[in-house]
């Protein structure tokens, strides 16, 4: 048997969705389309739809390319690699040393 939730709105303005059994007196019952808009729900489903609340969340593509990669790098390398990117150094050229 499948228990069918209720959605409530509490004394201190939370809304949620919990079972029959689950009833207090200090709860307040309200309809899905109430708590949808309270709960911040209905913003999710119009702006991300599915895979994830994140923004490029869910999957990643099947070809095995990176998107996007991200280090830690102290002081000193951070201005090496600014130094190496304004002026176009080839790092092929640079490993072959």
């Amino acid at each position: 048997m499948i228990k069918k939730l209720i959605y409530i709105k509490d004394k201190e303005g939370y809304v949620k969705g919990i079972y029959p059994e689950e009833m207090k007196d200090e709860y307040t019952v309200i309809n899905k389309k109430e708590w949808e808009e309270e709960s911040g729900e209905k913003y999710y489903k119009e702006n991300y739809g599915r895979g994830g609340k994140r923004k490029g969340a869910g999957r990643k593509p099947a070809n095995g390319v990176v998107l996007k990669f991200q280090i830690r790098v102290s002081e000193k390398e951070k201005e090496f690699i600014n130094f190496a990117r304004s002026h176009n150094l080839n790092y092929d050229d640079l490993m072959q040393c």
